[in-house]
Order: structure tokens, then C-alpha cells, then sequence
């Protein structure tokens, strides 16, 4: 029989680091020297104390059973504390805190326990691509924030037509940006609250990168600005600050009511994070202040190495105060496509091109700091052969 897929997948653009493993893995396969700037996943091992916690919690038989759906109170607790020492926020462990397998998946999951169809979804672009395939999974009618230059990569509040603000449901936000790299201070969050406020939308605020932020730089919370816990919540994940992308684990916080719709949904669909693995977030929470310094100098000189390298060159790269991702222009007479094919095909160098993450990231691509600093030198040096 023929197999058809759902109308729902068909709307799906192909997940641009799928495409990009791809291109990668048949370039290895032809005995390349690739090096790696595309997809933002920690080449260094999750911290040692993490791993031990791991090991002891494994031995422990009552691990091995399903999880509660509400995560373990410990961890909720630890994440509370985390919270408060971080980002001075209250957060009650019992209403206001939900884990979850990865920030990911409580992202594109949220948009089941809130858009119907038809519903508007105030979503960035550029942006991570689960910001909208939640949506589009739920027939939702995603609505396109520019993040542009002029306007230091913020969404333009004030340009949304107050009409299509009035029926909006959500605005998806995330700060320290992926990909374009620029952080958001308290005030822009204040006028989010203030516009949300008016048109009655809850805020989805994805958090990832508040941690690895350079030059004395710390990223506020969402939840800083006054009101926000009335209206929205913000995702967290362990992956980037503990070096912990494969363990999945991660938690949504803020308004009560958002987090229990969240957790009705995952009720349904899994059976929450292996009880093991949340010991261990708890031992990343417990150890974060030992951690985090040395994971932020750690990758401030990998981001010195790769701008001032090709600054040195003469491509003019700003030098970002968060995330482990550096977004340039693209060189004269390149769309990104076409760049990044000219950097692989020409210095084995994996990047990301900008339109991958939507129409207004055309004109830039993406590379992430995730390799040794003698590989970004020489990733220099292939790039100063070929432009």
C-alpha cells in the first residue's frame, strides 16, 4: 500500500541539522578533514561529579521504575533553590516547576496544551525550529517576528498589528538568542509583560543560554520582570551549562496554570525522566557555582580565537556576550546556502546557513564554538585560503 503522511508533516520544512548531519557524514565517509562549526553540541564530557552521581543513583533499584509524571521532588527543589541563588526568583516546587526530557521537548509540546486550531502564535524569525513545528503539529497559524539588526536581533513590539495581537494565544521568545547570539536586559522583558498584559497572550521564554554569557555579562531571567509569572513561563535545560545534550533533561517554571496544562500533556505521552538522571541534575544544580566559571572562560577563548581570527582576515564578525554560537554576515556575493556550501566543498568546514532558521536569518551564517581552540585556528586559516 501506498504510505501517506499526515498534512501536519508535510508543512514541516526539513529539519535543517538533519540535513546538515548528512552532508556532514558523506563528507567523513569520503575521508575528509571536516571540521565541525554547525550544530551546538558540547565537544567536552559531562563533568566528572555528574557522571558519579549517575553511577550511584544507577545502583539504586528504585530508579529503575517509571518516573512521576511531576519529576522527583528533590529535583524541584534543588531547581527552586538554583532559581532563587541565580535570578533572585521565587518558585514554589509543588506548582510552579515541572522537569522535563530536555527544554525541547516541553517546547514543542507546550503548543498542545494551548493552541487550538487556527490560533495564533507569535513565533521569532530567525529561530529554533521547534518555536514553530509545535505549532504547525497543532494547526496553529504561526505569525512571523522579525529579528533584525537595527533592532539588536529584539522582536518589534510595537510593529505587531494590534489585530493580529488581539487573537494571538502565545509569543515565543528566547534569550540569549539562538542563533543570532544577542541578549535581552530586563527592560525589553518588562515591555513583553506590559504587551502581553494588553492583549491578553501568554510568553513562552526559552532560557538555554543564560549561562554561558562572556565579558562579565549574566542574562536576566524572564521572570525578573514584575508581572511575568501572571502570564508566562520560562524552559531551562542542563545541556549547554553541564555539558549534558544527550542526558536530556531539562524543566519549564513560572505561572502554575501553564506549567499543570504542560504537565497533563506529557502525562499522556511519556513516562518522565529516568529517575537516574534526575539524581544527577541534581548534582549539576548542587555543584553549579564550583562549574561555571571555568565553562565560561573555557569557551570565552574559543570565541576570542574564532572573531579575532577572522576579524584578523578581514571579515568582521561581532563578538558575542552569550551563547557558544558567533553569527556573521556573509561574505560579498554569498546567500547562506551558498556559503556554507562554498566552506564545505572547498575547506571541509561544517557551518550553518542563516536561512535555516527562517526567512530573516537569509544574509548570515552560523558557527558554533563547540571544537577545540586548535581547530578553530585552523579553521582560520582554511577560510583565509578560500575568500
Amino acid at each position: 500500500m501506498k504510505i501517506e503522511i499526515s498534512e501536519r508533516l508535510k508543512k514541516l520544512p526539513p529539519y535543517l541539522f538533519v540535513e546538515i548531519d548528512r552532508a556532514k557524514k558523506r563528507a567523513r565517509e569520503e575521508g575528509r578533514d571536516i571540521v565541525d562549526l554547525g550544530i551546538g553540541d558540547p565537544d567536552t564530557p559531562t563533568p566528572q561529579f555528574i557522571i558519579d552521581a549517575l553511577n550511584e543513583a544507577v545502583k539504586d533499584a528504585s530508579t529503575h521504575r517509571y518516573a512521576l509524571d511531576a519529576g522527583l521532588l528533590e529535583l524541584r527543589k534543588e531547581i527552586a533553590i538554583w532559581y532563587k541563588s541565580r535570578f533572585d526568583v521565587d518558585l514554589d516546587p509543588q506548582t510552579e516547576i515541572l522537569p522535563l526530557i530536555g527544554s525541547k521537548e516541553g517546547i514543542a509540546h507546550m503548543p498542545l496544551a494551548f493552541i487550538n486550531p487556527g490560533d495564533a502564535a507569535l513565533v521569532p524569525d530567525p529561530c529554533y525550529p521547534p518555536y514553530k513545528s509545535g505549532n504547525i503539529f497543532c494547526e496553529g497559524d504561526v505569525r512571523l517576528m522579525p529579528l533584525v539588526e537595527k533592532n539588536g536581533f529584539l522582536p518589534d513590539l510595537k510593529g505587531i498589528d494590534a489585530s493580529l495581537a488581539d487573537r494571538a494565544r502565545v509569543i515565543y521568545l528566547n534569550y540569549p538568542n539562538n542563533p543570532t547570539s544577542a541578549c535581552a536586559g530586563l527592560d525589553f522583558f518588562k515591555d513583553v509583560v506590559r504587551f502581553a498584559q494588553k492583549h491578553n497572550i501568554m510568553v513562552c521564554h526559552d532560557a538555554a543560554y543564560t549561562e554561558l554569557a562572556y565579558d562579565n555579562t549574566r542574562p536576566p531571567s524572564f521572570l525578573n520582570a514584575p508581572g511575568s509569572k501572571e502570564l508566562g513561563v520560562e524552559f531551562h535545560s542542563l545541556s549547554k551549562t553541564f555539558n549534558m545534550t544527550g542526558w536530556r533533561i531539562g524543566f519549564v517554571v513560572g505561572n502554575k496554570d501553564m506549567v499543570s496544562a504542560i504537565a497533563r500533556v506529557k502525562s499522556n505521552i511519556d513516562s518522565g525522566i529516568f529517575a537516574a538522571i534526575q539524581r544527577a541534575g541534581i548534582a549539576a544544580l548542587r555543584n553549579y557555582h564550583e562549574h561555571i566559571k571555568g565553562l565560561r572562560d573555557f569557551y570565552q577563548k574559543r570565541r576570542d580565537a574564532l572573531c579575532d581570527g577572522l576579524i584578523s582576515i578581514g571579515w568582521k564578525v561581532p563578538k558575542p556576550q552569550a551563547t557558544f554560537y558567533v553569527w556573521a554576515k556573509c561574505l560579498k556575493g554569498y546567500d547562506s546556502i551558498g556559503l556554507a556550501r562554498h566552506f564545505l566543498d572547498n575547506a571541509d568546514i561544517v557551518t550553518t546557513p542563516g536561512v535555516g532558521f527562517g526567512h530573516y536569518g537569509e544574509g548570515y551564517i552560523r558557527m558554533a564554538i563547540t571544537v577545540g581552540e586548535d581547530r578553530i585556528r585552523e579553521a582560520v586559516d582554511r577560510i583565509k585560503k578560500v575568500i
